[in-house]
């Protein structure tokens, strides 16, 4: 009776851990904050998915249990990649990024950095967000930048910003013409951005 009961108890812990560790560790990784915050929503979807699968063990759920048993393998993978490997290229970008400041050098940030970077004017007013840059193959320099600018609630308008325009901070983009000028230039249609961005207009 008593195995029976502890057992009763564990599936109902489980039953409540599985989709809150689901639910969580999807956050943690469509959020994108980072090598490590992927990698531990990855630890934690590992946790949900041992718990599916002991439900489906205790409940007799073959299909429950085989398909969270290759989620768990997939989990696995995803944290050797995020917390493993991709953590290591994350420190290592910041680590010549914090060494550059130290050093005479120029300063340096990781171009994967770019994306998710403010965009501000000369008086520090944020306009937009980066989302992209754009390499010209020959040079290796960035041509321009895409950035989104909020809208409303959770629409958003893109605009390509030539690099000549910009100028780069190890935390910030900033667009020395201005705001008036941003929203001067054309906005990106989804899907089909230009070969080369705009003339900005002084």
């Amino acid at each position: 009776m008593l195995a029976g009961t502890k057992g009763s108890e564990l599936n109902e812990v489980a039953g409540w851990i599985a989709p809150i560790a689901t639910v969580i560790a999807a956050m943690m990784t469509a959020a994108n904050l980072g090598a490590r915050v992927t990698g531990w929503g990855f630890v934690v979807f590992t946790i949900g998915s041992l718990c599916w699968s002991w439900i489906g063990v205790s409940s007799g759920q073959t299909n429950l249990l085989a398909t969270n048993l290759f989620l768990t393998l997939v989990n696995v993978v995803g944290i050797w990649r995020w917390l493993g490997r991709q953590r290591g290229y994350e420190d290592g970008g910041k680590s010549a990024e914090v060494a550059s400041r130290r050093s005479s050098v120029p300063s340096l940030f990781t171009a994967t950095g770019i994306p998710g970077t403010s965009v501000v004017d000369a008086q520090g007013e944020t306009i937009g967000k980066a989302v992209e840059a754009l390499v010209e193959c020959g040079t290796g320099t960035v041509s321009y930048v895409v950035v989104a600018q909020r809208t409303a609630a959770v629409a958003e308008v893109l605009r390509a910003v030539p690099y000549a325009q910009l100028s780069f901070a190890c935390d910030r983009l900033t667009f020395k013409p201005g705001c008036a000028a941003f929203e001067a230039l054309p906005p990106l249609t989804d899907g089909d951005w230009p070969a080369a961005p705009a003339a900005v207009k002084a």
